[in-house]
């Protein structure tokens, strides 16, 4: 019997703490995907640990472990997003933007209407009306029936009435 090679054993306890988390057993999730890391690190493992410690609550951990997919591959686009999502969730909109921007350039991400969006909540924050529609609308564009995007655009077009 051959033994598997890393990789497989990598995607294998990925897969294992993709379920963990979407079971809400994050200790499991986080230990799981520790150990595919360890067997063969990659973008999505470091992403998807960061996410994990984001529904802790433990944002700095979270920042800290997208950093590190960011370095594995930095045209994967979901840490850009993730980084910017916790900086908002920090109120730290200034230093979210151009981690943001990143994501929506990215050459490795497909949910481009995520960054587009989250731009468009920090403007709103910021009172910049004009530019958080553009960035609402921007998000619509890469996904039309984005509730969350097409929710804001039709609550500032009510305030503007």
């Amino acid at each position: 019997m051959s033994e598997k090679d890393p990789i497989s054993i990598a995607i294998d306890l990925f897969q294992k703490a993709y379920k963990f988390q979407m079971d809400n057993d994050f200790d499991l999730a986080i230990e799981y995907y520790k150990r595919s890391i360890e067997a063969h690190p990659t973008a999505e493992a470091y992403t998807f640990l960061g996410w994990t410690y984001g529904f802790q609550g433990k944002l700095q951990e979270a920042i800290s472990e997208c950093k590190k997919a960011i370095d594995i591959d930095p045209e994967f686009g979901n840490p850009y997003n993730d980084i910017g999502a916790y900086l908002i969730e920090l109120g730290k909109y200034e230093e979210a933007i151009p981690w943001l921007e990143k994501a929506t350039n990215a050459k490795r991400y497909e949910p481009k209407h995520y960054p587009h969006f989250n731009l468009g909540r920090i403007y709103l924050a910021k009172g910049m009306i004009n530019k958080a529609l553009e960035e609402f609308h921007k998000s619509l564009e890469h996904y039309p029936d984005y509730p969350l995007a097409r929710e804001a655009v039709d609550k500032i077009k009510l305030s503007l009435n």
